[in-house]
């Protein structure tokens, strides 16, 4: 009997967290203070190459453009917007050596796709990126409104606390970065939304088309 009555708090907490997607509420991350060497690293990575001019056509790469533009078209209308946002969350994600899939569950929760997103705390883009971050690690006229700044600034941070200082555990990487580590809400609803919307096998592209739910 206890068993079945965490099962269904399980499964209904699941729900939910797809039902209703939080809001941008990356607020309650605080500064960190880091060493000399981590800031070097992480200004290093915010200050590379940006996304090759050619990437979103490079043949390997349009099964899964056409795949996620048909997912997030209701939340983005536009399709050349589309494709430019996802050519760019996946060459950031790879990048940082990343799930793109999980970067979308990222997006999907912190903005909503929207582009301008602005959480109470001041948290801006598509990834709700605190301005903090740019005096700390990069430079104070960075736009985190732009595409690719923002992107790039959310993959790195990510794959900081993922690898850096998580060492490969999504479920406290995600609540670092939202800012409710151990708390797990926002770990739980990105990894669901990741699996449930985002999920995507390349030799199997025309199954997982249909019948995907589409993100709300």
């Amino acid at each position: 009997m206890v068993k079945r009555k965490v099962l269904h708090w399980w499964v209904a907490l699941m729900i939910a967290a797809l039902a209703f997607p939080l809001p941008a509420a990356a607020g309650n991350q605080q500064e960190e203070q880091l060493a000399s060497s981590v800031i070097a690293g992480l200004a290093k990575a915010i200050a590379d190459a940006p996304v090759p001019p050619d990437y979103a056509n490079r043949p390997e790469l349009q099964p899964w453009l056409a795949e996620m533009s048909q997912r997030i078209a209701h939340r983005i209308t536009d399709e050349r917007e589309r494709r430019e946002l996802l050519a760019t969350v996946h060459y950031e994600a790879v990048r940082a050596g990343l799930d793109p899939q999980i970067m979308l569950g990222v997006i999907y929760h912190e903005s909503g796709f929207k582009k301008y997103a602005i959480s109470t705390a001041g948290a801006r883009g598509y990834m709700q990126v605190m301005p903090f971050w740019t005096t700390l690690i990069g430079a104070l006229d960075q736009n985190l409104f732009n595409l690719r700044t923002n992107l790039r600034y959310g993959a790195v941070i990510l794959r900081y606390y993922l690898v850096d200082v998580e060492k490969g555990d999504y479920y406290r990487a995600l609540g670092r970065y939202n800012g409710s580590l151990g708390r797990p809400d926002y770990p739980m609803a990105v990894m669901a939304a990741a699996n449930r919307y985002f999920a995507y096998a390349p030799v199997a592209t025309a199954a997982i088309a249909v019948g995907t739910p589409t993100p709300r």
